[in-house]
């Protein structure tokens, strides 16, 4: 049985501190989140932070994107521990670049015989990503970033000045 926590602000209505939505996600699967999230955190922090805060040389355009976005990317994975649920669009993202690039750049550099030591550490680094789907919690994804209606493209009609006569 879960109990509901509100927040009283002077005299206004009570408001729900967690969302109905965020209670339908267990515990269990928030640690699991943020498994996810500290496994990223630490895995970039050992392996490529050393290498932004001391550089050993000077990196080549597509070298610097990769290792700056991956950097944004761990940095924005340390937010996902406090907050895994908002944070699973990133989450997301990481597992829709990972397979696109494992389907359209591995897999047919392994059916050609072309699969050398560079794509195949790459793949090796990339196939962690096989963790990300079993911990996602799909109901979540779906009710949240798939049913739910989007924000408003226009102003509201109460925001929207009058003209002038």
């Amino acid at each position: 049985m879960s109990t509901s926590h509100t927040l009283r602000i002077d005299d206004q209505p009570a408001v729900r501190a967690t969302p109905r939505s965020e209670e339908s996600v267990s515990l269990l699967r928030l640690y699991m989140l943020r498994a996810i999230y500290l496994l990223v955190v630490v895995g970039l922090g050992v392996v490529l932070w050393p290498g932004i805060v001391h550089p050993s040389h000077p990196w080549a355009l597509d070298e610097g994107v990769v290792k700056c976005m991956l950097a944004a990317f761990s940095l924005l994975c340390l937010v996902g521990l406090c907050y895994p649920l908002q944070m699973i669009p990133l989450l997301l993202w990481e597992l829709l670049w990972k397979s696109i690039w494992l389907l359209d750049v591995a897999l047919p550099a392994w059916r050609e015989g072309r699969f050398d030591e560079a794509i195949a550490s790459n793949a090796a680094a990339c196939a962690l990503v096989v963790l990300v789907p079993l911990v996602l919690p799909w109901r979540y994804v779906v009710r949240n970033y798939l049913l739910r209606p989007g924000n408003r493209w226009c102003p509201s009609p109460s925001t929207v000045p009058e003209s002038a006569p």
